[in-house]
């Protein structure tokens, strides 16, 4: 009677090693696709900081103008829209599929507001992760003197 029991549990384990291997690797995939876009994010936010930077110091010393709370430079949208694309032609953006500048601006003559987008396409290609889309950031910058 034992010898009967334990030939009829033979293969019990093997549909719960599928299981948890299917699972598993669901699961993997899944992490490298947010570890992916995270990191893609932060290197487009990374050039965009960089970008608005350039485009905050765009003005010229006829610029500045004295406020009562001390020097105070004016931007001007033109200007940060040139700087901006000046700093992108400088710097290696190919890394970025389809890269595009939104918005380069100066709202209030004050900061510069740069908007940038890029397209992500997940490293491995899977039914749990859409095939990729468009991310957007902002970064704003702002010339100070002390």
């Amino acid at each position: 009677m034992t010898g009967r029991r334990i030939r009829d549990e033979d293969g019990s384990t093997l549909p719960l090693i599928i299981f948890y291997a299917a699972l598993s690797l669901a699961l993997i995939l899944l992490v490298v696709a947010a570890t992916s876009l995270y990191l893609e994010r932060k290197r487009l936010f990374t050039l965009a900081d960089g970008a608005s930077l350039v485009g905050a110091e765009s003005f010229s010393l006829s610029d500045v103008s004295q406020t009562s709370s001390g020097y105070r430079p004016v931007l001007r949208s033109g200007e940060v829209a040139s700087a901006v694309r000046g700093y992108l032609r400088d710097n290696p953006v190919e890394e970025f599929a389809s890269l595009q500048v939104d918005r380069a601006v100066s709202v209030d003559g004050r900061s510069a507001t740069v908007e940038l987008s890029a397209y992500w396409s997940p490293p491995v290609l899977s039914l749990l992760v859409p095939n990729g889309f468009r991310i957007q950031v902002t970064s704003v910058a702002r010339s100070v003197f002390s």
